[in-house]
């Protein structure tokens, strides 16, 4: 049966196999993709579809792909998807969240190894009560990466653990002007019991498509600020500056790469 995504270039991301890399980096923001494929040799535009801004260049001399998702988990998924179809196999999100851990302040990087569900998009791919983890190979890359980047006196350099995937960015943020604001705060705080370090959007999805299709996925996010802190008037930072993080991810793909020769 021929169906709409029957052509030769992927449907959302209008590439096709030989312009993507096997090693992706997906940041979330299109405005963003240029200065990640500054960090590449011979970087060039592919596709520019939607949200979808995608570039590859070399990274000693390995094809590497920077494509955008946009924001929230179907996007992602649809890219991954894609991606996949294109020759890709190892996916490195670079990202923002918001601290939820009180060890978490503005500026510190986040090594997501597994991703709590309260989204939808990993209920497409995953089975209800079946985790969404990030694979080990990748996040042990970004720790090595992490650990060159970092010498902070402080020890708030990076932490590695879970994150919470979310749909709504407003029911985070502003749960009280929900009508159902009783489950968004109680599950709220039973996650940050559990240990949850931030809070996001992508992860949960990235990883279910990873899962599925059998390839690998990390990811490592900027935390932006930390909205406990913010809560209880604890002294913080606010961060926007994504240099680091994606030092860190440039890092990991070259220790992959390496790895990946043997």
């Amino acid at each position: 049966m021929k169906t709409i995504i029957d052509t030769s270039r992927q449907f959302h991301i209008q590439t096709m196999p030989g312009e993507v890399g096997r090693y992706c980096i997906l940041p979330g923001d299109p405005g963003r993709v240029e200065l990640i494929a500054m960090y590449l040799d011979d970087a060039k535009e592919v596709a520019h579809n939607r949200e979808y801004n995608i570039y590859t260049g070399l990274l000693d001399g390995v094809p590497v792909t920077v494509c955008s998702t946009g924001i929230g988990g179907p996007s992602t998924a649809i890219a991954v998807e894609e991606l996949i179809k294109c020759g890709a196999d190892t996916f490195l999100r670079l990202g923002t969240c918001g601290g939820m851990n009180d060890k978490v302040h503005g500026g510190d990087l986040i090594i997501a190894n597994a991703a709590m569900r309260a989204e939808g998009t990993s209920y497409e791919y995953l089975p209800e009560g079946y985790p969404s983890v990030s694979d080990f190979y990748v996040t042990d890359a970004l720790r090595r990466s992490a650990q060159d980047i970092f010498e902070d006196k402080d020890g708030r350099r990076y932490h590695i653990g879970v994150v919470q995937s979310k749909d709504s960015f407003y029911g985070q943020l502003e749960p009280d002007n929900s009508p159902v604001s009783y489950k968004l705060n109680a599950r709220w705080q039973s996650y940050i019991k559990a240990g949850c370090l931030a809070s996001e959007m992508e992860c949960a999805a990235l990883y279910a498509v990873s899962q599925t299709h059998g390839v690998r996925a990390g990811a490592v996010l900027t935390a932006l600020w930390n909205m406990e802190h913010a809560k209880s008037d604890t002294p913080d930072d606010f961060s926007f500056d994504h240099t680091r993080c994606i030092k860190c991810v440039i890092g990991a793909i070259r220790y992959l790469i390496k790895e990946d020769e043997k």
